[in-house]
């Protein structure tokens, strides 16, 4: 499904009415009006610039309601199974949250994020140890889903069994800030790798190329705040089950 026009860098005034998402920017007699209606959510701001353009693109998608978590768990609607010692590639599905960013003289600074699905979270590992993870569901694919890309991305994700025996994947877990989104007008998309080390064991770390070429690099709130953290894990370490 193409849905052009809501990604990219976009010059003042915008206006954005599709796909449940009212949105603009209008000058005003001291700088610009940012006016923003989604999922029964207004947003109105004032911005004190004369001089911006707006950056639209898809970020992490663990930023909605509010920043509960950087960790976020996609649950496989079918079991797959990896013969021992193989690598294979799937797709999943995620769901898609959108960032809005003023872009002045020297740099972007986040204004909105937004998004059209529903928020779930849910616990990977026990109650006293476990990590809490934004939620969602997905099919396994053997090939590129369509998808709608204001609304779900396509995740390749690339597994590797080291075991020498046969491993049943339910579900994979993700750090968001190791996350390398891209997109364009017909796709939102991010790749990524899992390495089984044992039954219950994995691996999981990103890719820093797109899913197909041409598509844009995203920029993202949370690799915006690595500098000011002095150490982050970029990858995730499954090991309360897979």
């Amino acid at each position: 499904m193409r849905v052009s026009g809501i990604f990219g860098l976009h010059d003042v005034p915008l206006r954005i009415d599709r796909e449940g998402i009212s949105l603009s920017v209008e000058r005003t007699a001291g700088g610009l009006l940012y006016k923003r209606a989604c999922m029964d959510e207004e947003v109105e701001d004032i911005l004190l610039s004369s001089d911006s353009k707006i950056l639209i693109n898809p970020v992490e998608p663990v930023n909605k309601p509010k920043e509960l978590t950087p960790h976020f768990l996609i649950e496989f609607e079918r079991s797959v199974f990896i013969e021992p010692s193989a690598r294979r590639t799937v797709f999943v599905k995620f769901p898609v949250e959108i960032g809005v960013f003023v872009h002045g003289k020297k740099d972007f600074q986040i204004l909105d994020v937004l998004t059209l699905n529903k928020q779930k979270f849910t616990l990977y590992g026990d109650v006293i140890s476990g990590v809490i993870c934004k939620y969602w569901k997905s099919e396994v694919y053997s090939t590129i889903p369509d998808t709608n890309p204001v609304y779900e991305g396509v995740m390749e994700l690339n597994i590797t069994n080291t075991t020498a025996r046969w491993v049943e994947i339910t579900k994979a877990v993700f750090a968001a800030y190791g996350m390398k989104i891209y997109y364009s007008d017909d796709m939102v998309a991010m790749r990524a790798n899992m390495r089984i080390v044992s039954k219950k064991v994995a691996e999981i770390d990103f890719v820093n190329s797109p899913l197909e070429k041409g598509m844009k690099r995203s920029l993202e709130l949370y690799t915006s705040r690595l500098r000011q953290i002095p150490v982050i894990a970029t990858k995730f370490l499954m090991d309360e089950g897979i």
